[in-house]
């Protein structure tokens, strides 16, 4: 388990089935998602119960949960796992918008960070992020994120076109 003195950053469990439903249903997060449909229930059953190994999986969500109080406000995804690259893309989120401005996303992306590096032994990480995205951009780079490019026009959302930044942290 990994923990700080105000989180836990925990493997999902099926208790969090429902809000897991809840969150990737919400259109306002696939924008950042990549989503264009919703998700069932029973696809949400398969995912939480599937293997979490990320070996196997290529990919790990983490529950981002408050010590005081036990509520889970979020979660923490390592995808696009490359171990002989030594590489992970990683996203977060903090669903539960009183939660949000609070140093918790901070917090839950220095202790995942440190859990890629020494536990899955990687090199680096990055992340895609809208360029409109000004909090997002602002979180990543203030735990060491760099912005290596920018992908224009990459995104059409709302009837717009969104240019997506590329930035990567070196281990």
């Amino acid at each position: 388990m990994l923990k700080t003195d105000k989180l836990v950053i925990r493997a999902m469990e099926p208790a969090d089935i429902e809000l897991l439903y809840v969150w990737e249903n919400d259109t306002k997060n696939w924008g950042i998602s990549n989503t264009l449909t919703p998700f069932s229930k029973v696809t949400l059953i398969k995912f939480v119960k599937a293997p979490q190994d990320i070996y196997s999986a290529k990919q790990q969500r983490l529950m981002i949960e408050l010590v005081s109080g036990k509520k889970t406000i979020g979660c923490v995804d390592l995808f696009e796992f490359e171990p002989r690259h030594k590489r992970a893309g990683l996203g977060i989120l903090i669903a539960i918008e009183d939660e949000r401005g609070k140093g918790y996303a901070k917090l839950a992306l220095n202790k995942v960070i440190d859990y890629a590096k020494e536990v899955l032994d990687l090199n680096q990480v990055y992340c895609n992020i809208l360029a409109d995205n000004k909090s997002s951009i602002k979180l990543f780079e203030s735990v060491g994120f760099v912005k290596m490019g920018t992908k224009r026009n990459w995104c059409f959302i709302n009837g717009a076109w969104v240019d997506e930044l590329m930035f990567q942290l070196f281990l």
